[in-house]
Formats: structure tokens, sequence, C-alpha cells
């Protein structure tokens, strides 16, 4: 396990807005993680940040961003414009591109929520150019035009109690064609707020990165 850095605050230039960020680059770090946070939510969010950590000791760099802006993010139907945040972390994922330590490491999504959603479209957008997909209780259903055009090998990890979302990661998984896995965390919740589960989230989404980030 790798020592913990403190990540950096970034400022994002994208057209027609200006996002907020935290990124951390372990030493020789052997890919990259943007995360897409569901409606809400943002770079702050604890349990994303808790999933990042665990990412950053396993030698993964990661970048959190709040992909509204302050304003944005006031306006209710905003939040779940999917087409809007699917064109932020498009944006973002063009900004890592562009940073020379970041350029040349693999690139994979972590979405939670809604925000999988949008990391699923982006992967399509992208192709080959993105190595990974993770979904946290994620509502794939929201992106489901896209999910054939997916190549990114992509785990779904919904909670076992989470009884609407589990049917609707089934459905998306048949919809999948390229690598592709579900992972039931049993006695989970939508929130995996029960002790232990977000420590198998994170695990899990450890597991995928070493499988398809080094």
């Amino acid at each position: 396990m790798l020592a913990l850095l403190a990540p950096k605050p970034v400022r994002l230039e994208l057209p027609h807005a200006t996002l907020c960020g935290d990124l951390c680059i372990p030493h020789a770090a052997s890919g990259v993680v943007i995360f897409s946070h569901g409606s809400g939510s943002s770079r702050l969010s604890p349990r994303n940040q808790y999933v990042a950590r665990s990412l950053q000791q396993a030698g993964f760099a990661t970048l959190l961003l709040d992909l509204l802006t302050p304003e944005e993010d006031r306006a209710f139907e905003a939040r779940f414009d999917i087409n809007l945040l699917t064109r932020r972390l498009l944006g973002a994922a063009s900004w890592l591109r562009r940073e020379q330590r970041l350029h040349d490491l693999r690139l994979g999504f972590f979405g939670a929520s809604t925000g999988a959603a949008s990391a699923l479209n982006a992967a399509a957008e992208l192709g080959s150019r993105v190595s990974l997909v993770i979904s946290r209780g994620g509502r794939p259903d929201l992106a489901q035009p896209a999910l054939a055009r997916v190549q990114a090998p992509t785990r779904l990890i919904v909670g076992g109690q989470d009884w609407p979302i589990l049917g609707a990661n089934e459905q998306a998984l048949a919809a999948l064609t390229g690598p592709k896995d579900l992972c039931v965390v049993p006695g989970a919740g939508h929130l995996f707020e029960e002790p232990g589960t977000l420590d198998e989230v994170a695990d899990l989404a450890v597991d995928w990165c070493q499988q398809y980030l080094r």
C-alpha cells in the first residue's frame, strides 16, 4: 500500500464552464480514474472519497470534480441533465489528456447513481480511449441507448437490498457487449451505509482497476 497523498485542488477550464476538482497522482501511477457523482452530490461525497483513497493506495490517480457550476447545481433539472453531465465528463477527459503527467495513463470512469449514466455515455463516445467503467449503485438505464457501444470493460456494483436498481443493472448487463460483470454486495442498500459494504465496493473497484488499468 502507498502512503496517502493530499489531493491537489485543480480548476478545469472547459467550454462554457469552469469546474473545480481534486486531483491525486500517486508516484508511478498506472492509470487515472475520473469520478462522476450522483445528483445532488459533489467531489466532496464521502463515499466516493473513500473509494478514491483505496484506488490511490493501490497506485491509481483519481480526479473527483463537480460536473456542475454552483449556479447550475441550484437548478434541480440540471442535476438530471445526463447529456450536459456527459459533455462535462468528456471535457474532463480531454483536460486530463492535455496534462503532461497524465496524458499517457490509461483512463477509467467511476460513476455513482445517476453519475453512472454519464460515465457510460462518455465511454461510448470515447471508445477504446477508455479502459474501464465502474458503476456504484448506478442508473445505467438512463444511458440505455449507448450501452451497446460501450467497449470498455464495465463492472456494475449494486447493493443486494437495492431492488429497483438491481433490476435496472441486470437489464444493463444484458445490453452491454464488451467485458462486463455484475457484483451484488449482500445486505447493502443504495448508499452502502451498512457496516463493511463500502469496503467491499472499494475492493471491487481496486480489483477492476488492477485488471484493466495496469
